[in-house]
């Protein structure tokens, strides 16, 4: 998928004036994902205005926008020296199912230091459509790499060389 396929899209850094709208697009995305992995306690419908806005500092965070709405996001960063992290993938639920979840997954990937030697990211245990996404594009379910506590129980921990 490119974003031809999607009228009017367009693909940009996120800066600190997009943090309110991810804010709202998370909460819309997650609050499907927190149902079907029964808890509400997820950082994505937590966080305040203030630590979207230092999430996007700290992560090399991408928007995607048809005309002036905010309809994807994605974000990613080194964990390690050897650990390429995304997190935040989102796609308006309007949206789901055309690809373009697909399109920033591989975006991410491409933005990956050439000493990453694999992709890391989590998904809900109960999130099928995500699993399913992850593992189509090569991502396999591994243990988690230290002390699953709390939130971290209900996740799954998925891998790709890179």
């Amino acid at each position: 998928m490119d974003l031809e396929t999607l009228p009017g899209a367009t693909l940009h850094p996120a800066t600190p004036d997009d943090a309110a709208e991810l804010m709202v697009l998370q909460r819309c995305c997650w609050v499907q994902e927190a149902l079907l992995n029964n808890t509400l306690e997820h950082p994505a419908l937590t966080e305040d205005l203030a630590e979207v806005r230092k999430s996007i500092e700290n992560w090399q965070s991408w928007v995607v926008r048809q005309g002036h709405r905010l309809v994807g996001a994605v974000r990613a960063r080194t964990v390690d020296s050897y650990s390429w992290e995304i997190g935040r993938l989102m796609v308006a639920p309007d949206l789901a199912g055309r690809g373009l979840g697909r399109f920033l997954l591989e975006h991410a990937e491409r933005h990956a230091p050439p000493e990453t030697k694999q992709y890391v990211l989590f998904t809900g245990a109960s999130s099928e459509r995500n699993i399913a996404l992850y593992e189509r594009a090569g991502y396999r379910r591994t243990p988690m790499p230290f002390e699953a506590t709390g939130l971290l129980r209900l996740a799954i921990y998925l891998v790709k060389p890179a």
